[in-house]
């Protein structure tokens, strides 16, 4: 005989729950009556349901509670202060927690501008737009994830190296296979002969020029570079000083060669997921300095250094389109091999790190004048900045980055931007190197407020490639609202605001700076965050305001 399920010994005993049921039976037969239709409806009922019956029969019959329950017994009583000591523990974590998270509160720069502006009792220099636009600021209150920052950094840097060494081997294979095929021992005799009294026939090219067999190769010339000369070169990393977003954002890696003086410049290219190229973007060769007080001196060791512009005839070279519609192409160096470059110094006699006193007055010059400017705009820095250039870029009629004299004084007017007649003079002396009349005005921008450090622009960058997937030099403002994300706003943290007023007061004051309200372009992108970097003086703070918002 098989006995019969007891349902009610699975239920929880009184002492754990303290909820009490009535069992449907009190005795428990060995058998199970199959003719028992209303029994055998109820033996399958759970305990739960059959709790659930016996309440409802005593609310109907009984309104009133038992005056005559148990008393709780001590292991319930022991589970109660359990329960009531991490109640009060988890309350006493939380208190701390909204006290920490007020403490951030007051540091954030969003509370100290209203605060001054309560206490000074003006707020004719700060809009609206300018207090949007430092909320970003708010940012460096709240510190990135340390661990997760540096293996992502290490990963990064390990990506990069292999970058340039997959470009070192290219410019090595490159210049050491030109050097040989392309050499004039190349040629037999009789060419050299006919080529040196101009008896070569039409359409017939010297042998060094021509297709040739292995046997008519020589492998080893005199004159021929080796692995051994190229490898004393100095590798240093550049961009383009341009306000196209796809040229700006051009991955090129140079190097400058101690045994002849040339350099080249390679441009690393990704073509889909996996095909990776290195492709000659400024061919080798010896060049001169096209701008400033070294022009027409050919470049040495003394001019590769972080920040050092590089400056090229575009006629000279095939580059793209983009890039020739200014007539001189200027690189800005932003990392150099040090190692290399101590390397280079300690073997070369003729290496002379000295600064012409020109130069130095020059620097003295745009020193002065950010220093007048810098407080001015410690607040306004975004407004004031992101302004001129929409500024410069309606007034430029033809769309080639040049303004008079007369346009840039009318711009500094419109924007409360006072510089001494005298130094605005000096200053125009030294952009106006042509004597045309006309400066750009990205480099006359950079010249009056100064600039980030290339370590803020990488990242400025690195967060534009990101929006830029497509590599077209503008990004709709649809997919910045999707991509940005206020999470990690020390306000949103705090409770003292929403995603979605942190995400449009940074919307509305990146729109206010845009020629076209429905795209951003990278010089309007670099501007915004140009304006905010003046406020602050840690990169750690400036890596925060990136990396929080955007993922980078």
């Amino acid at each position: 005989r098989v006995p019969c399920l007891d349902l009610g010994r699975l239920g929880d005993s009184d002492e754990e729950d303290g909820d009490s049921y009535i069992p449907y039976s009190g005795s428990y037969p060995h058998t199970c009556p199959l003719d028992s239709s209303s029994d055998w409806r109820m033996s399958l009922q759970t305990p739960y349901a059959q709790h659930h019956q016996a309440q409802q029969h005593s609310v109907l019959e009984q309104k009133t509670i038992p005056e005559n329950l148990p008393s709780p017994t001590d292991r319930y009583k022991l589970k109660y202060r359990q329960y009531e000591a991490d109640m009060k523990e988890e309350y006493k974590q939380y208190s701390q927690r909204i006290a920490e998270k007020k403490k951030d509160l007051l540091q954030c720069p969003e509370a100290s501008i209203k605060g001054t502006q309560l206490e000074d009792g003006h707020n004719d220099d700060l809009t609206a737009l300018d207090e949007k636009a430092l909320l970003q600021q708010c940012y460096t209150s709240k510190p990135y994830n340390m661990q997760h920052s540096i293996r992502k950094s290490e990963a990064e840097d390990v990506a990069a190296e292999r970058r340039k060494q997959a470009v070192v081997e290219q410019v090595m294979v490159d210049q050491l296979s030109r050097a040989v095929i392309s050499d004039p021992e190349q040629s037999m005799r009789a060419d050299v002969y006919k080529e040196a009294h101009g008896l070569l026939g039409l359409g017939t090219a010297p042998m060094r020029f021509r297709r040739r067999t292995l046997h008519e190769t020589k492998i080893r010339t005199k004159s021929g570079l080796t692995e051994n000369m190229l490898s004393n070169k100095l590798r240093f990393d550049s961009r383009i000083i341009s306000r196209n977003g796809r040229d700006a954002c051009r991955e090129l890696i140079g190097f400058f060669f101690a045994c002849d003086r040339s350099l080249t410049v390679y441009e690393f290219r990704q073509f889909g997921k996996n095909r990776t190229n290195a492709l000659p973007f400024i061919q080798k060769g010896v060049y001169q300095h096209q701008r400033g007080q070294k022009k027409g001196k050919a470049y040495d060791l003394s001019d590769f250094y972080i920040g050092a512009d590089l400056t090229f005839r575009s006629v000279d070279h095939n580059l793209p389109d983009s890039v020739k519609q200014s007539s001189v192409l200027t690189l800005r160096v932003i990392s150099i091999d040090e190692a290399a470059m101590d390397f280079l110094k300690a073997s070369s006699m003729e290496f002379k790190q000295e600064h012409c006193k020109q130069v130095v007055d020059d620097r003295k010059v745009f020193k002065k004048i950010q220093g007048i400017l810098r407080e001015t705009l410690s607040k306004r820095g975004v407004r004031v900045i992101t302004g001129l250039g929409k500024y410069f870029r309606h007034i430029d009629k033809n769309k080639n980055g040049f303004l008079s004299q007369a346009d840039f004084k009318e711009a500094l007017k419109v924007f409360h931007l006072e510089i001494p007649e005298g130094d605005f003079e000096s200053l125009w002396l030294i952009l106006d190197d042509s004597k045309s009349d006309k400066v750009d005005y990205g480099e006359f921008t950079r010249a009056v407020f100064g600039e980030m450090n290339e370590y803020r622009k990488a990242l400025v960058r690195k967060a534009y490639m990101k929006l830029d997937f497509n590599k077209t030099g503008s990004v709709r403002m649809v997919d910045i609202t999707k991509c940005y994300c206020a999470k990690k706003h020390p306000l949103v943290l705090a409770g003292k605001a929403t995603e979605e007023e942190i995400k449009s007061s940074f919307l509305e004051t990146l729109g206010e700076s845009c020629s076209n309200p429905n795209e951003v372009s990278y010089s309007e992108f670099e501007d915004y965050y140009e304006g905010l970097s003046i406020g602050i003086m840690d990169d750690d703070d400036f890596v925060n305001i990136l990396r929080n918002p955007w993922g980078i």
